[in-house]
């Protein structure tokens, strides 16, 4: 009997050890698909997701408004300091696509709570963001070849006198409004573009911030997010000022741009009852569209903002201007990547 009870206490603390060991790994192996009900004080989440709309906002509409309030000062195309700040905001957009909005899509659609293939067998994640790269540069390509095509249409003479009329007019002043044209073309079908991964990345951030009832993940993604806005607008509007739009189009870019987020933010709050962050739809849905919407910013960032200033006469003849214009492009990769540190808390 003694030796039956020493035997049974073994058991029990032997199995006490086990289950207080494994019994976490066992939990923290699973995925956990319900939605955590702790701390989910709605009245104070409501409260934070207000405040993170208006201070997202103001940040947006400064940040994309700045190139145009120093445009007279700094930002003429002739002066070194414009490659700088286009360096800087190119660096914002590279990082934005690389560390803020990749990781989040390879999160999503590598969630255990996905399950099942084709998912968990396919990495989709990049290849949604290689096909979103591709084909940004084969709209690119072909309507900046349509727009060339229709200019060299109306260029070509007619008949024989305005073929001897066009030896005079067909001069090197013809040829620099030509290329002023394409280039002009050019600026705006790359802003344009630019918004578009923009704004797909700014409605997916907003609704999942309005759907949030936990006052711990809403408070540091209010900095976080108000500089990511800050920084992002200051990217998008330089290009937007280079585009050279009449004042009807800049103005309806600058506000779709300041009211993305915010009006994300709304959604995500009316949302809030019936959105399941961890449910299957909304995992493929959101990891397709961040990974559609990094394929954009990235191949904008290195091929249409970065690739052409680097190449540039003026650039490749100056070391100095090589050399701020490497450095402000790494200062603006760094200081949106340092804002991830806000986003994971």
């Amino acid at each position: 009997m003694i030796k039956f009870r020493r035997f049974s206490c073994k058991f029990l603390t032997i199995t006490s050890l086990i289950l207080h060991v494994g019994g976490p790994i066992l939990v923290s192996s699973k995925c956990i698909c319900e939605s955590q009900e702790e701390d989910r004080k709605t009245s104070d989440a409501l409260k934070y997701k207000l405040v993170a709309m208006a201070s997202i906002l103001v940040a947006s509409s400064l940040g994309v408004c700045l190139p145009y309030l120093v445009k007279k000062t700094f930002l003429h195309p002739e002066k070194d300091i414009y490659f700088l700040i286009k360096a800087f905001a190119a660096g914002v957009i590279l990082a934005t696509g690389f560390i803020h909005v990749l990781p989040d899509a390879f999160e999503s659609l590598t969630s255990p709570c996905i399950g099942g293939n084709p998912w968990g067998k396919f990495p989709f994640t990049g290849f949604v963001a290689m096909v979103s790269a591709i084909g940004t540069m084969m709209m690119e390509a072909f309507a900046t070849g349509y727009q060339k095509r229709s200019e060299l249409r109306k260029a070509q003479p007619v008949n024989a006198e305005e073929e001897s009329d066009g030896a005079h007019v067909h001069g090197p002043a013809f040829v620099s409004e030509r290329s002023n044209s394409s280039d002009l073309i050019r600026h705006r079908i790359i802003s344009q573009v630019l918004e578009l991964g923009i704004l797909v990345h700014s409605v997916v951030i907003g609704v999942s911030l309005g759907a949030s009832e936990s006052p711990k993940t809403i408070k540091p993604l209010i900095a976080a997010l108000s500089f990511h806005q800050f920084f992002e607008g200051i990217g998008l509007g330089g290009c937007i000022s280079q585009a050279k739009f009449k004042h009807r189009t800049v103005a309806i870019m600058i506000l779709f741009f300041s009211l993305t987020t915010p009006a994300g933010i709304a959604v995500g709050i009316g949302i809030s009852n019936v959105y399941k962050e961890n449910s299957p739809t909304a995992l493929i849905v959101q990891g397709i569209l961040l990974s559609g919407s990094a394929g954009i910013l990235i191949y904008m960032a290195l091929v249409d903002l970065l690739a052409p200033d680097f190449m540039n006469p003026k650039m490749l003849t100056n070391f100095r201007l090589q050399i701020g214009a490497n450095f402000t492009l790494l200062l603006g990769a760094c200081f949106m990547s340092l804002l991830a540190l806000g986003d994971s808390n």
